[in-house]
């Protein structure tokens, strides 16, 4: 399992997110509050946009605790964006430690990071790999079953929404990658449960979800914080003026970064929807 952080939002320093909050992402990787085994240490990734450069994400991705890396920790803090998607990894077992394992996976204007894993995975994966387009085939450099995940998303995608995306068409690609890969474990007879947790942008929208086939409804933890803008100061991180409906800026975690108030639980099997405007909505995702 690992942990992300999806951030939309004003300009904001990548420190603001990753390193300065008291249960910052770079905490969760060694001490995370919401899961049995609190190290997330098998590396780490972050990608970020800059659209007055370039509608793709840059990436910057290593196979090193988040913790030691003195690399992130300087890039974080002369770093600005407004959207960021970070993650710290603890590898599925039988699955290497590589660099191009490493989350956010990137493809042209889209990325895409999971926390959970594929029940079955390595049974289904020449079913997954025999349905993708050549193009989404291409697209994948590692083995994990997160980076397959993307590639059954971007033909999702493709098929519902082609050359344009939206906050719906991304939701709508995420859910139906959810059941498919739902349906694969179905048809093997997989008695494996799959947690997905999944966050998508292209830079404007998001989707994420926290989902899981487990018939007793456990899944990993993931929240939501919305308001006007989230600052850190003097060492304190808050949202200001949080809100219920979404605002100027919207955080999506696996864990709250910070002890302010307004951290909201996503509802298990719900997919979170991030518009262009940065309101938010949330729906049932029934696989």
């Amino acid at each position: 399992m690992c942990r992300f952080t999806l951030y939309l939002g004003p300009p904001i320093a990548i420190s603001s997110l990753i390193t300065e909050p008291t249960h910052s992402l770079i905490h969760q990787s060694f001490e995370s509050r919401e899961r049995e085994e609190p190290l997330n240490g098998d590396g780490f990734g972050l990608a970020w946009y800059v659209p007055s450069m370039s509608e793709r994400p840059a990436v910057f991705r290593s196979i090193s605790p988040a913790w030691s890396n003195r690399n992130l920790l300087e890039l974080c803090r002369v770093t600005r964006t407004h959207c960021l998607l970070a993650h710290v990894r603890a590898a599925t077992r039988g699955i290497p430690v590589t660099e191009t394992n490493c989350h956010p996976f990137t493809h042209e204007r889209f990325a895409m990071m999971h926390n959970g894993d594929v029940g079955g995975f390595h049974h289904m994966r020449r079913r997954i790999i025999g349905e993708l387009s050549e193009n989404a085939f291409h697209v994948m450099q590692g083995t994990t079953d997160s980076e397959h995940l993307f590639g059954v998303f971007l033909d999702e995608h493709e098929a519902v929404a082609g050359g344009s995306s939206t906050s719906e068409s991304l939701a709508g690609a995420l859910e139906r990658t959810l059941k498919r890969i739902a349906e694969h474990g179905r048809a093997i007879g997989s008695d494996e449960p799959s947690f997905l947790n999944v966050a998508v942008s292209d830079g404007r929208h998001a989707a994420a979800s926290r989902c899981t086939t487990d018939k007793d409804g456990r899944a990993d933890s993931l929240y939501v914080h919305t308001g006007r803008r989230y600052v850190c100061e003097g060492g304190v991180c808050r949202m200001i003026e949080p809100t219920d409906g979404g605002g100027p800026t919207v955080i999506v975690s696996s864990e709250p970064l910070s002890d302010d108030p307004g951290w909201t639980e996503v509802p298990v099997n719900h997919l979170v929807v991030v518009n262009e405007d940065r309101t938010v909505s949330m729906r049932p995702c029934a696989l």
